[in-house]
Order: structure tokens, then C-alpha cells, then sequence
């Protein structure tokens, strides 16, 4: 039988730089079934979806364990053991005690508002009942940012105030094409920032409006993911907490400044300037949040392989992926049957590549210098916390880490002729990540829907945000073989139809020769990183430039 990795070696130009001999005998050696054996066991409905703190959460976390020790990896978790674990609070809404309306004169205006189909949150302050009756202001896109001379606030005193924004970045305009970095999100347009900025300016309640165009996604992933328990680091004492953070859909936003006396389209077209205001609703938000608090603990689970060098091996590189995801949550609309988010592309997929790559490095090695470290993190679909915890708690100090590599919701439709791997360019390792893929057939593409903020939406930003040059590395859309448009209309049907749904299940048609191709990029890529001269670097004036290098101090 024909291996995998040898049809998609076919594909390299003869142009190309060689392999080296160590590279392509480790190539050789990736398997696109045992991916997809890992795949099945991680989506299969006896892990209940891997909601963190759940039965299936801890049968993920034990079987990505067994098989790193299985390879005779090292563990590099708590204790000489592979499990970082992580304390975390879940906290549920109480949809039948808890109520929300907006309300002007002591009189509902609008609602009580229907939860999952109007309205989504909860309470963040981490207390089992709060009661807000708060002032509503919109403050635009909620956005502070020195850099750009925008301040959506004005001096508003925002303490007390339930905050009504949008979930984008202000848009760019002819006469300032990379404001905000034109197309691309930023964090600014993030609804983790949204909130974060919300808390720490004292506000009651931070309220976003939902669009599809605006979230990137439709009204059904903000329910489904918004629409059950919500994982949270505990508070510490004086840290500030909202006591309603949530979602409203754009009908009820609409409704909502028509009681007013307010357009949503012409303060949304106001909003894209400096000059904005705060605008006052004259309305307040009036809400008892009730809530169940469940205290948890979900783990990473992390794996070494010892570098060669004697001074070098103090460092490393790390690849990772996250093991959970939405658990059980509301029917299906498609399968009312159907309550488990099985999380089969999200992310199965990646924890599947990440244990092929680590089983590879553990049987076929090259020489590498720095210590490989290989971690499947917890509760990414919650906020990114397992990977935030492990770039505040790293197995070596986070300044001796030269790189990440993160695997996030891998596309199963067959080899391609291009990768992303956003920011990597703005780096010092862009040549060699280049020579690399060049070798490989394949190219570098920027990101392909940067108003979707791609780089701030998994794990490999929180170990940026730690001051390690971090990226996802992810197909492009060009499947070899099919026609142009082919990859392109696959995400977007990924994306409408099963993207945080019950329905991301297991296909017996998909192509994991997919994972493949990305494990045999990455793989060469960490061993580039592994064995080079300079731990990689941020350029100059790069977004996380200062906070790498003062963690290499």
C-alpha cells in the first residue's frame, strides 16, 4: 500500500531544495489512520463533547496522557506527571431564575427578553445571584486604543453602566486605509476585549451586538457556545468581574434604539469616526442573573522529548493543540436527538495531528537541539484559559521557548497547495519557514478572512501574549485536485453547518492525508526552530516585539 506521506512527497517541484534524508525518512513515517484512529476515540459520544470538568474532559485528558507515555515522552506537568492542572470556575445561567428586560419609568420596554433566541450570557462577577438596574449607553465599538488616537469613551463615567457596543474594530476608511490594520481584526475587535475593557472600567454590564458579517459566525454559534456553562479563572480579591456579560441579536438591538428614538445603522455609521460619543439610551437594563457555580479542575497535558545540545536543551519549542470542547448543550435543530457537541474538527482534528507528530518525534527523530515540548491544553473554547494558564505557568521560563506551533480545527479534504501561518512573517523565521515549504510544494498564504481575527482566537495567542513568537498553523483553500472554489465553499459550509454545533461529528469520507501534509510541515518546521543558531524573533515593532524581548531578558 502506498503511503500517504510518499504520494504527497510526489508534489514537490524539481526545483525545490531537497529533503534532507533525516527530514524524509521522519515523513515517512506519518500515518494518516492512526491520525483518524485518535480523531474517532476524542469525537466519539462516550466523550460527551470534552466539556471542561466533565467525565469526558478527564477521559481526553487521561487518553492523550496514556499516549504520550506510550512513546516514552517524558511528562513535564505538575509533580513528574503530564497533567498542568488548571482551577477553574463553572459558572451556568439559570434561564428559569433569571430575568432581562430593558426598561425606561420603572416599565418594560422590551422583553423580558427570550434566552438562547434573543439573548445569551452570564454572570462573570462569579456571585450565585446579582440584581442590575443600570443606565444603558452606547459607546460604539468600545475601543481604546492610543496607538490609533481612539477613544470610544470620551471621559464617560462608565461605573454602574450596562454598555451596549459593537463586535468589530472601527472600520478603515480611503483616507486611512490601515487604520485599525484595515481588513485585518485586532484585538480591538475581539468580544474577550470587549468584555475585559467593560470590567476594568468599573461598567455593571457589557452587552454586544450580534451580526454575522461583523462575529463571523451566525447567531446559532454565539447560542451554542454561550448558550450552557462558561468557564472562568477565579477572581482574585478587588479584581473586577461584570455581572452580566452577553449578546443580543441585531433584531433586538434594532428594537431596542427604536425604543429609544435612535437608528442602530445611522450610530453604527457614526460609531466608524474619532469625533463619537457616547449616546445614552435613556433606558436602563434591568436584570436578575442567577447562576450555578460549579468549581472544577481541567488539566493541560504536557510531554517532552529532551534536546541534545547541553546548553540549548534548556530552551525549547513547543506544539500544541486544545482537547476540549462544548460538551452537552441544546438539540440539534437538524437532529433533535442530538445534544452532544462531539467536536470532531474542533478540535479532535488537532489534538489527533498533535499526537501523530509527537508519536513521530518520539520514533524517528533528527537531531534537536532545544527541548521539544508537546501539549494538549485545556478549555480554549472558554476563552483561551488552558493555554493562558500555561503561558503564565510554562515548563521553562517563557523566554527560553523559541517558538509554537498550534494545530486549531484542521480541514480534512485532502492534501493543498497553500498554508497560513498568520504573523509568521513578521518574524525573523519567515525565511526559513519559507525554505521549508518551499521544499514542500506549498505556499505561504496571508490570512484568508483577516476581518475574522483569526490570530487572537486560539491558543497560540496566549503564548504570544507571554512573549513567545507563537502561530496556528492551518491549510489554505486550494485543495490539489478540485476545482478553485472547491476548499473555499467546504469552510464556508463547515462553518454554517456544523462550526460549534452537535453536528461536527466524525465523517468516514474526510482526508487525513490532510493531517498528514501539516504534520510533516510542522514536524520540519520544529525541528528548524529545534536546531537554530537564534531562538526566532519578532521584527521591530511588531504588535508582541517588546513583550518577547523582555521576557528574554
Amino acid at each position: 500500500m502506498l503511503r500517504i506521506a510518499a504520494l504527497l512527497l510526489l508534489a514537490i517541484p524539481l526545483a525545490a531544495q531537497p529533503i534532507p534524508p533525516s527530514i524524509d525518512t521522519a515523513f515517512h513515517a506519518f500515518r494518516g489512520d492512526a491520525v483518524r484512529a485518535h480523531l474517532k476515540f476524542l469525537a466519539s459520544d462516550l466523550l460527551e463533547g470534552r466539556g471542561p470538568g466533565t467525565r469526558g474532559d478527564a477521559l481526553a485528558t487521561s487518553y492523550i496522557a496514556a499516549q504520550f507515555e506510550a512513546m516514552g515522552l517524558q511528562p513535564a506537568g505538575d509533580g513528574g506527571t503530564y497533567f498542568q492542572k488548571v482551577s477553574l470556575l463553572n459558572i451556568a445561567m439559570d434561564a428559569a431564575k433569571s430575568r432581562a428586560a430593558f426598561t425606561k419609568n420603572g416599565a418594560a420596554v422590551l422583553g423580558p427578553l427570550v434566552y438562547r433566541d434573543q439573548f445569551v450570557g452570564g454572570n462573570q462577577s462569579q456571585q450565585e445571584n446579582v440584581s442590575i438596574d443600570s443606565d444603558v449607553v452606547f459607546v460604539g465599538h468600545g475601543v481604546v486604543a492610543p496607538e490609533y488616537r481612539w477613544d470610544d469613551y470620551k471621559g464617560l463615567d462608565t461605573r454602574g453602566k450596562t454598555l451596549v457596543m459593537l463586535v468589530d474594530d472601527p472600520p478603515a476608511s480611503a483616507q486611512e486605509p490601515d487604520l485599525f490594520r484595515g481588513r485585518a481584526r485586532t484585538y480591538y475587535g475581539r468580544w474577550t476585549y470587549k468584555y475585559e475593557i467593560g470590567a476594568a472600567k468599573g461598567a455593571a454590564a457589557v452587552i454586544l451586538i450580534h451580526t454575522d458579517p461583523a462575529a463571523g459566525y451566525g447567531w446559532q454559534v454565539v447560542r451554542n457556545s454561550w448558550g450552557g456553562e462558561q468557564a472562568y479563572v477565579k477572581l482574585q480579591p478587588g479584581q473586577p468581574g461584570l455581572q452580566f456579560a452577553g449578546w443580543i441579536t441585531e433584531a433586538i438591538a434594532k428594537q431596542l434604539f427604536q425604543t429609544a428614538g435612535l437608528d442602530l445603522d445611522k450610530l453604527t455609521q457614526a460609531a466608524a469616526s474619532r469625533d463619537f460619543k457616547p449616546v445614552p439610551l435613556n433606558v436602563r437594563f434591568n436584570a436578575n442573573v442567577a447562576s450555578t457555580i460549579r468549581p472544577f479542575d481541567t488539566a493541560n497535558v504536557v510531554a517532552k522529548l529532551e534536546g541534545s545540545d547541553p546548553v540549548l536543551k534548556d530552551e525549547g519549542v513547543v506544539y500544541s493543540a486544545h482537547h476540549d470542547h462544548l460538551g452537552i448543550g441544546p438539540a440539534d435543530p437538524s437532529d433533535p436527538n442530538d445534544t452532544i457537541y462531539n467536536g470532531a474538527i474542533d478540535n479532535a482534528s488537532g489534538v489527533a495531528t498533535l499526537l501523530e507528530i509527537a508519536r513521530v518525534w518520539s520514533t524517528n527523530p533528527v537531531p534537536h537541539k532545544r527541548t521539544l515540548y508537546f501539549a494538549a491544553v485545556a478549555a480554549e473554547e472558554q476563552g483561551l484559559l488552558g493555554s493562558q494558564f500555561l503561558g503564565q505557568h510554562p515548563p521553562i521560563p517563557a523566554g527560553k521557548i523559541a517558538m509554537g506551533l498550534n494545530f486549531d480545527a484542521l480541514d480534512l479534504f485532502g492534501p493543498v497547495g497553500s498554508v497560513t501561518m498568520i504573523g509568521i512573517d513578521h518574524t525573523t523565521f519567515f525565511p526559513t519557514a519559507k525554505k521549508v515549504t518551499d521544499a514542500l510544494g506549498l505556499t505561504i498564504v496571508p490570512d484568508q478572512a483577516p476581518e475574522q481575527g483569526s490570530y487572537y482566537r486560539s491558543d497560540h495567542f496566549s503564548l504570544a501574549k507571554a512573549g513567545i513568537p507563537a502561530f496556528s498553523v492551518k491549510q489554505g483553500l486550494d485543495v490539489r485536485g478540485k476545482p478553485e472554489s472547491w476548499g473555499r465553499e467546504h469552510v464556508a459550509e463547515y462553518r454554517t453547518k456544523h462550526y460549534h454545533q452537535a453536528s461536527d461529528e466524525y465523517d468516514p469520507s474526510w482526508d487525513f492525508s490532510s493531517a498528514v501534509q501539516i504534520g510533516q510541515l510542522a514536524y520540519w518546521l520544529g525541528a528548524e526552530a529545534a536546531n537554530a543558531a537564534e531562538k526566532p524573533m519578532w521584527l521591530p515593532g511588531e504588535e508582541f516585539y517588546d513583550v518577547t524581548a523582555r521576557a528574554r531578558r
